[in-house]
């Protein structure tokens, strides 16, 4: 296939295509489908605790001996103490009441940022590859990730962040453009910079960093990933594509707003986390959309919005789902993970053979 070698042979796949952690979607069947297929899976793990991670990596292993990726958000612990939460708590207080879920709790933080703990465990695991969210770790975890053999790859939505990455000793940087559906990985400046779509970050990066550059955002067919391999990436990483495969772990009715998407029908909020995310508009995202600035600390605004979003799911309404989604979602089908990765790849070659043909 016409694609450059400088991913595989890092990661040691056979296909240039990394499925994107997705926490709380990605399974371990997804991830193992995706390996065997010769791409790399890979498991969003930050909200994971101990015996979670422990338990998926078992079953992850259990069904794959390849490359997979561990994915972990490094960020500041919140400053709850220092945080007004009146303000959100009582916009939220009428739509509780909805739900009778009573009063609306305090800003919590759901689980640790990036620490020595799962330093420690991530070690002690070992996978090919570890994959990091708004920034990287400390330079002596780096130091100390990288003395296991473990391959670091970061994730940039400016040339900025991009050469920073590779400054703190990222192996490969994903450009992830504004399109692309969860978390934006934005991590310096103001969280609500880093708004370059796809097709314009990817170039500038690879002209930014020598280390390899995997496309990510608004991929959704074959010809967006010929595309990004003609903008020079070296990889593509693909998240919305795959929340349509079998094997991911979703609630129906979010599979079925994906399955009737428009283009215009995502938005970037901050309201489920407290991070500018890209989700599917519904009811709270446009309700709330005033009180954006109001949000508590990344990841501190979960606790405020986890029992609205549960109540929602279990009465079978969308209206308060947290329903990640990039803005090329329609572009995919459902079908079983391996299938979608090989056809994907397949389907990319053709493309970019058909345009060697015509340039020649």
């Amino acid at each position: 296939m016409p694609f450059s070698k400088r991913i595989t042979t890092l990661l040691g796949i056979d296909l240039p295509i990394i499925q994107a952690p997705m926490a709380g979607a990605a399974t371990a069947e997804l991830a193992a489908a995706v390996c065997n297929a010769g791409g790399m899976g890979s498991l969003g793990v930050a909200m994971m605790n101990e015996a979670q991670l422990r338990e998926t990596v078992g079953k992850l292993r259990a069904q794959t001996n390849k490359a997979f990726n561990l994915n972990y958000f490094v960020h500041a612990e919140p400053d709850i103490a220092g945080f007004d939460a009146a303000p959100m708590q009582a916009a939220l207080k009428e739509h509780y009441a909805s739900f009778g879920l009573g009063d609306v709790p305090a800003p919590a933080s759901p689980a640790p940022a990036f620490n020595d703990e799962a330093l420690a465990l991530l070690l002690e695991l070992t996978p090919k590859v570890a994959s990091f969210h708004f920034g990287l770790p400390t330079a002596d975890a780096m130091r100390a990730v990288k003395a296991r053999g473990i391959i670091v790859i970061g994730c940039a939505t400016t040339t900025a962040e991009a050469r920073a990455l590779e400054h703190g000793g990222a192996d490969a940087i994903v450009a992830q453009g504004h399109e692309a559906g969860g978390h934006r990985g934005t991590f310096l400046d103001h969280v609500d910079l880093g708004t370059v779509g796809t097709m314009a970050l990817v170039p500038q990066v690879m002209d930014a960093v020598k280390v390899p550059v995997i496309a990510a955002g608004g991929i959704g067919d074959a010809r967006g990933i010929a595309a990004s391999f003609m903008l020079g990436a070296d990889a593509v990483q693909l998240g919305t594509a795959y929340l349509m495969c079998p094997e991911t772990q979703m609630h129906p009715l979010h599979r079925k707003a994906l399955a009737e998407l428009s283009d215009h029908g995502t938005v970037v909020t901050k309201l489920f986390s407290g991070r500018p995310a890209r989700a599917i508009r519904n009811r709270f995202t446009e309700g709330l959309h005033a009180l954006e600035e109001k949000a508590a600390p990344f990841p501190a605004q979960r606790a405020l919005a986890a029992p609205l979003i549960a109540a929602s799911g279990k009465a079978g309404r969308a209206e308060y789902m947290q329903m990640w989604s990039g803005q090329a979602a329609s572009l995919s089908i459902m079908e079983p993970a391996a299938e979608k990765t090989t056809r994907l790849m397949r389907e990319a070659a053709e493309r970019l053979g058909k345009n060697q043909e015509i340039s020649q």
